[in-house]
């Protein structure tokens, strides 16, 4: 029976690809008969519209500034009571109400909002927009958590403090820490403070799945409140995503339809096991499994870090979607932080700036490793190859680095590799010595290596060194992989051919037998 040739890591299913591959793009096309209603359209109603909301503004400016006059952001900060408490959650929500009417907001609410007592928290979600303040209009203008930044902008800064929101500082090193315990210590209050609103995506989506919640809500460990968002237009005018329109074209779109309809639904809440207590993610994901089920979406791993990877994939020159990785399940799966999964895209751009859509063929692949293909190369490639397109994008890249290039990368495996190219035993590998293996390994007879020599023979003395090649092989572990691929080859055809004599042998033996058997009966 001939030997199967096994690969050494089977497919992780945790690892396949996700529900839905870019949730931070959104591409709505718009017909040449939505382009001229929109025009006509607003013609009339975006003058209209600006005049009525500059005249909400002119009102609410001074209301707000009499509600948060003489009333602390910072230090012993005490929640809005009496006279302050009314204008905030009466006055100010009237107004706000007015703002998105006069937008052409339709709103319906579902469900029943609880009291600050029986969920301290509101867990908002999908985040597709800057549309979704309207949330907070509906929820009575609870608290929010909101950057430093905020406070200074002209006008809209005044609104944020009547919010009075949880501030987020990027100069305060210990910022996250801090709002973490002021999060947890209006969640205790009792019932005293407001609820807190958060969006705990952390950044906008296209609404057709739920990316990772972070962690932030839901260490206080009390009682959740989901509150799902759905805009169920036939044309969408307010997705606001990473890929897509910019902010402004939305709102002039959005200002050229009759009308926007928005869903809003609170969901009722949901209390945390003890385990969820004590472990927030646990908690997160299941108020996300909840609010998911309830839109009907499925959930990805997905998060605000991939957003990133996107930037620095565009910086490369590489396709923005190209840095999309599930950051969440490859920094858990594989221990990898954010720093390490970006230096692996600068590496993978090396190889694939040159391609098109920013993934690698094996011929991409070959002349990056500056050898031609050959069995190990082709097997190396469909170890990396992990959907079988005949491509390498960058999570597959990623996955194959981590799970099967560095593994490979042992000081014992180099040491075996340096000492078949190093013939002569004199520990240093010649040109000679070094084309002469590959040739003999790749079964190329004018191959000429003469590039990767000179990379690896980084002092220019005419030979490599181990720690040359001991350097050269962390830097680029895709070659320790593939001189480990070709041993297995190497043992895989060897146990071939000894089988092979093994079956002949035991054929001539047959024959030998049947032979002698003949003779046998003709001697009787």
């Amino acid at each position: 029976m001939t030997p199967r040739r096994v690969f050494a890591l089977p497919r992780q299913q945790s690892l396949f690809l996700p529900a839905v591959l870019n949730p931070f793009v959104q591409e709505v096309k718009l017909a040449k008969a939505d382009i001229i209603k929109c025009v006509f359209r607003g013609i009339f109603l975006v003058p209209i519209r600006a005049i009525f909301l500059t005249l909400v503004l002119m009102v609410t400016w001074p209301v707000a500034v009499i509600t948060t006059f003489m009333h602390p952001l910072k230090g012993a900060v005490a929640p809005m009571t009496g006279w302050r408490r009314f204008m905030c959650r009466r006055v100010m929500a009237f107004l706000g109400r007015s703002y998105y009417f006069f937008m052409g907001f339709r709103v319906v609410v579902k469900g029943q909002q609880v009291s600050s007592a029986e969920a301290p928290i509101l867990a908002v979600a999908p985040h597709s927009t800057f549309f979704d303040g309207i949330v907070c209009i509906v929820a009575g203008l609870p608290s929010t958590v909101s950057r430093t930044e905020n406070l200074a902008t002209p006008i809209f800064g005044r609104f944020v403090r009547c919010l009075q929101p949880v501030l987020v500082s990027r100069q305060d090193p210990d910022s996250r820490k801090n709002t973490i315990m002021e999060i947890d210590s209006r969640a205790k209050s009792g019932g005293l403070w407001p609820q807190i609103l958060v969006f705990p995506e952390g950044t906008c989506t296209n609404r057709s799945c739920l990316i990772t919640f972070k962690q932030g809500a839901f260490v206080p460990g009390v009682p959740v409140q989901p509150v799902v968002m759905r805009y169920p237009n036939r044309l969408d005018t307010v997705t606001w995503t990473w890929q897509g329109f910019s902010s402004k074209t939305l709102l002039l779109l959005t200002l050229s339809q009759l009308y926007t309809n928005v869903e809003i639904e609170f969901l009722p809440p949901v209390t945390p096991t003890e385990e969820e207590k004590k472990t927030p993610v646990l908690f997160a994901r299941t108020v996300r499994n909840v609010m998911a089920q309830a839109l009907g979406v499925p959930v990805t791993d997905h998060t605000y870090e991939d957003c990133r990877l996107m930037i620095s994939a565009g910086e490369l020159t590489l396709p923005m979607e190209a840095g999309l990785v599930e950051f969440t399940k490859i920094s858990q799966k594989l221990d990898l932080k954010w720093d390490n999964v970006k230096k692996e895209l600068e590496g993978f751009a090396a190889v694939a700036c040159s391609c098109k859509g920013g993934r690698i063929t094996i011929q991409e692949f070959a002349s990056f490793l500056k050898l031609p293909i050959s069995p190990a190369l082709q097997e190396l490639f469909a170890l990396f190859d992990r959907d079988g397109d005949g491509t390498i994008d960058f999570r597959e890249y990623v996955i194959g680095v981590t799970i099967l290039c560095r593994p490979a990368n042992t000081e014992e495996v180099l040491r075996t590799a340096f000492q078949l190219f190093d013939t002569d035993e004199d520990q240093r590998i010649t040109h000679e010595e070094f084309s002469s293996m590959l040739r003999s390994a790749l079964g190329v007879c004018d191959l000429n290596v003469s590039k990767l020599f000179k990379e690896i023979d980084t002092d220019s003395s005419e030979f490599i060194t181990f720690s040359e090649f001991q350097a050269f092989a962390l830097n680029h572990p895709e070659y320790a992989k593939l001189f480990t691929t070709y041993l297995e080859l190497q043992r895989y055809q060897a146990l071939q051919g000894v089988e092979s004599e093994l079956s002949s042998t035991n054929h001539i033996c047959s024959e030998d037998n049947q032979e002698e058997s003949i003779s046998d009966k003709k001697d009787d």
